[in-house]
């Protein structure tokens, strides 16, 4: 996935204004307890990291 798409699905899934916020607070355990930036700085994999915040926000599998 490119990081153009999981950020679109981000907004799609947490809001415009909310995406990036949540994205540099919220801790995912399913990301050994880091955030979304620092797992995606890191070199995590997109799709990896999408698929934890899915599961973590419960999200329809619309999204997935």
């Amino acid at each position: 996935m490119r990081l153009s798409d999981f950020w679109e699905r981000m907004e799609l899934a947490l809001g415009v204004d909310y995406a990036r916020s949540w994205a540099a607070d919220f801790h995912v355990p399913l990301l050994d307890g880091r955030t979304v930036d620092i797992a995606l700085a890191e070199g995590e994999d997109t799709q990896v990291v999408w698929r934890a915040v899915h599961e973590t926000l419960g999200l329809a599998p619309k999204f997935r």
